[in-house]
């Protein structure tokens, strides 16, 4: 049994937080009824790259769900809402602030119905302040959280992460919160509003960038590839490509000029500890970058891994999707799309010992409509087929 196995979840979101989320908790147990537009469905829906007219981008973050079709703007659309919320442990959401109440559908409201439910938001910029009802995508927010201003090379412009980082983290941070409400319920009986902004997401996740500008007063930089305080730790061009190295703390430092054939660097007192090898970073940049053009990438992969020293080549995606690491951990999945057949998609990071994951399908639009609607309230099929002609599923 998985571990949220028996948890019901309605997601409202769409694009990449929430339905990250909630991809989060399906693969790992929990029921999730994706709730979409009659006829659009979520946005991400129209993202590239198609296969047979089906969005690969989509199919990539809502794997095991269910979705149902359901207009929650016509009010028959929310009552059908308000009784599935009877009986669902989770409402998940990403509109915007204030969207949820305009449609009678807030939390506030929610709790009455059903008080033992979990309301997860996850925004832009949360539920309170003065940029609350703010509109927010991932490159905004990493702008504004200050994620770009430390993201490239330093004679270039601040650089937008390569993946939707803002999203991926909030989305990462609402399924722990959500996790938290549950055994929080299972205390107190009640339920709670989980509110999670990827504002505040991206701030958590500056690593010691605020704190190094708290202690020095200096505002941190874009610094490439490099470690801000520890050296040596960052990509060298070898002969036909770049290698990436950490060497963590002064053991690595120890085994890497053995590794080099510099032993005299060990006991150089330019570089004895990493506070004096961050001191001294230009003349160590210069000694190793000299060094590491003479041989290739496989070449420096095979001695710095026989001495234990971390080192990569800096894989393109091709190479990622084949690497024998990750087949090992099974980390792409091969599921069957009834559209589009075979398709391989990144797998959960989470294993477990006595229990696998297994990695199902996204949704068709409306695919387990009348399913769901039938199993949850017992609506018949007489009753589907007007709801159906009326634009509410």
């Amino acid at each position: 049994m998985l571990p949220l196995s028996g948890i019901k979840v309605l997601d409202l979101s769409r694009v990449l937080a929430g339905p990250y989320c909630g991809m989060i908790l399906a693969d790992l147990g929990a029921f999730v009824v994706k709730i979409e537009r009659p006829g659009k469905g979520d946005d991400a829906r129209e993202y590239g790259p198609f296969i047979n007219g089906e969005s690969a981008y989509f199919i990539s973050i809502n794997r095991n769900k269910k979705s149902i079709t359901l207009n929650l703007k016509s009010s028959e659309g929310q009552e059908i809402f308000k009784e599935l919320v009877k009986k669902f442990d989770v409402v998940l959401e990403n509109f915007r602030p204030g969207t949820m109440d305009k449609l009678g559908l807030g939390y506030e409201v929610l709790k009455e119905i059903n008080p033992r439910i979990i309301y997860a938001a996850s925004s832009g910029f949360g539920h309170t302040g003065p940029y609350r009802e703010r509109p927010a995508y991932d490159a905004i927010i990493q702008a504004m959280g200050g994620l770009m201003s430390i993201t490239g090379f330093p004679q270039d412009k601040p650089t937008r992460v390569g993946a939707s980082i803002a999203d991926i983290a909030s989305g990462m941070f609402c399924a722990m919160g959500i996790m938290a409400a549950l055994i929080k319920r299972e205390k107190t009986g009640m339920g709670d509003m989980v509110d999670v902004s990827m504002l505040d997401s991206v701030v958590a996740i500056l690593e010691n960038a605020i704190s190094r500008y708290e202690i020095t007063g200096e505002i941190p930089g874009r610094l490439g590839n490099r470690h801000p305080s520890i050296v040596p730790f960052e990509s060298f061009e070898a002969k036909d490509g770049d290698v990436m190295i950490a060497v963590g703390n002064d053991e690595l430092w120890k085994k890497l000029c053995i590794a080099i054939d510099k032993e005299e660097l060990v006991e150089d007192p330019r570089f004895k500890t990493n506070p004096l090898r961050v001191q001294n970073y230009d003349d160590i940049k210069r000694i190793l970058d000299e060094i590491i053009k003479t041989k290739t990438v496989d070449e420096w992969i095979k001695i710095m891994d026989a001495a234990g020293i971390p080192c990569s080549p800096i894989n393109t995606i091709d190479k990622v999707v084949n690497h024998p690491q990750i087949a090992a951990r099974q980390m792409i999945a091969t599921i069957y799309h009834p559209k589009i057949g075979k398709i391989r998609i990144p797998a959960s990071p989470i294993k477990f010992k006595n229990e696998n994951i297994v990695i199902g399908p996204a949704p068709l639009l409306g695919e387990h409509t009348d399913e769901i609607l039938k199993e949850f309230l017992n609506i018949s099929d007489e009753d589907l087929e007007q709801l159906r002609k009326s634009g509410v599923i």
